[in-house]
């Protein structure tokens, strides 16, 4: 339970603008679904293996709690942590809470679930029926740390735009005629780019930093998707282009 906590919590909260997911299990699924405070980035997400005690809507609000919670070393491997569960009238076996205990049962906290009518009216799963991929690649650590530069020397830019030319992918920040700069992303890539979109910086260098391996693909309708795989779920983010 620990380590699936840990690593939903590392590919959520730690973008810095999700602070609330919606969860909905079965018995051969753990789904999740967020969207970032600033409608910067949608999350879908699957567990690789169902959590039985997901079983049902709920929500998980304030991930930053349960971060510092799962931080805990009083938690080890010894402890305890499931899911409490309660009727509402209707259901007899509703998630209502992660209970955390130690061994010797001095040291206890429990983290508390949100219901399913509550998250349901503030977590909406986005419709998305899919897109056409122009660009699809796997992001190499040169191509990202170059990212990086390039945002640190720019760093007044909220945005970054994405060109192709000669078969690469380049990204430019600024305006010419102040401070601007480009550099190659992606070498020697399949497909090409018509329309030149611009995408958030802070949110796809984020994205970038999570551990797993990744996936980007972008689209001349207006849309990017970087899917994440952690080995323990899989995480596929989509970023409505931004307009200037």
């Amino acid at each position: 339970m620990k380590d699936n906590l840990q690593d939903l919590i590392q590919h959520t909260h730690g973008l810095g603008n999700i602070d609330l997911i919606k969860i909905v299990g079965t018995q051969i699924s753990t789904e999740m679904y967020a969207v970032s405070e600033d409608k910067s980035v949608l999350l879908f997400g699957n567990f690789k293996n169902p959590i039985s005690e997901f079983d049902g809507t709920f929500g998980m609000p304030n991930l930053g709690k349960l971060k510092t919670i799962l931080g805990f070393d009083e938690y080890d491997n010894s402890s305890i942590i499931n899911v409490t569960r309660q009727s509402n009238g209707t259901d007899p076996s509703v998630p209502s809470a992660i209970h955390f205990e130690t061994k010797t049962k001095d040291f206890i906290n429990d983290y508390r679930l949100m219901s399913k009518a509550i998250i349901e009216e503030k977590v909406k799963p986005p419709t998305f029926k899919g897109a056409q991929w122009n660009l699809e690649f796997e992001p190499t650590i040169a191509g990202i740390l170059r990212l990086k530069k390039q945002a640190q020397a720019n760093s007044e830019e909220q945005n970054f735009v994405t060109k192709t030319d000669n078969g690469d992918l380049k990204i430019y920040f600024g305006d010419p005629s102040t401070h601007s700069g480009n550099f190659v992303f992606q070498p020697n890539i399949t497909g090409t780019l018509s329309r030149q979109w611009q995408w958030p910086v802070k949110v796809f260098l984020a994205l970038m930093d999570l551990l797993g391996d990744k996936i980007v693909r972008i689209s001349d309708q207006g849309v990017a998707e970087i899917t994440v795989d952690s080995g323990i779920a899989t995480y596929q983010y989509l970023l409505p282009a931004q307009v200037k």
